[in-house]
């Protein structure tokens, strides 16, 4: 009988795994804020962020490829911020940057596989389709950071250019840029930046007008007698 119980709750925990997927994205933004500031704290996020996006990719992944793609690129990224707390090297951080954006990129197309199916549309896979969308906006926050690598102060912030970016300072210039919302307080002004920028409002609405396509595909219209 327990070990009924134990079965039907480990079931119903895959049954929804992006609701809890979700769930985690959230609350890795909000603590970016607070732990961003101190070296164990950064390490901290990087070690969480890996870690939800490996149960991501192996949640919604059915090939061994991927999920050993999955795997070699989760462990790069973890020796490659231990190589940076353990000794400066601007090269490093830019790696880091890189295999962290193409692991997210990854997991997102892994997202969207799983949500686009030609199956019910279930609670789980629009919670999917909403993590894809957080997942969206991460990545363009690594590309931005790598931007500013290669042509610092791409971005102004209060006038003044942004030359050492802050985490919770990119997460929030990417969200406010994939929901168009705009507040003015970062602008881009390197060419390379502000074509991020475009690129990344035009994913933000055709990624909200496919998945009402694809919820108003689901079900199929009345026939009339």
């Amino acid at each position: 009988m327990a070990f009924e119980r134990a079965r039907r709750k480990v079931v119903s925990v895959f049954a929804h795994r992006c609701v809890y997927l979700f769930s985690a994205l959230l609350m890795l933004l909000v603590m970016v804020p607070f732990l961003e500031d101190s070296q164990w704290g950064r390490m901290s996020l990087n070690t969480l962020n890996v870690l939800i996006l490996f149960a991501a990719a192996v949640a919604v992944s059915d090939s061994r490829v991927c999920f050993a793609l999955a795997v070699v690129l989760g462990i790069a990224i973890i020796a490659c911020q231990a190589a940076v707390f353990a000794q400066w090297e601007p090269e490093l951080l830019l790696l880091s940057r890189g295999l962290g954006a193409a692991f997210y990129f990854l997991t997102v197309s892994y997202l969207l596989t799983y949500v686009l199916r030609r199956e019910v549309l279930t609670l789980d896979k629009l919670y999917g389709a909403a993590s894809a969308f957080l997942m969206v906006g991460m990545i363009w926050a690594y590309f931005y950071s790598i931007v500013l690598y290669f042509h610092s102060g791409a971005l102004v912030a209060g006038g003044a250019p942004i030359e050492v970016p802050k985490i919770s300072e990119m997460l929030y210039f990417s969200f406010t840029v994939l929901t168009s919302t705009g507040f003015g307080d970062i602008t881009p002004v390197h060419p390379v930046a502000r074509m991020l920028c475009v690129l990344e409002q035009v994913i933000g609405v055709l990624f909200i007008a496919i998945l009402i396509a694809r919820l108003a595909g689901t079900y199929p219209p009345v026939e009339r007698r």
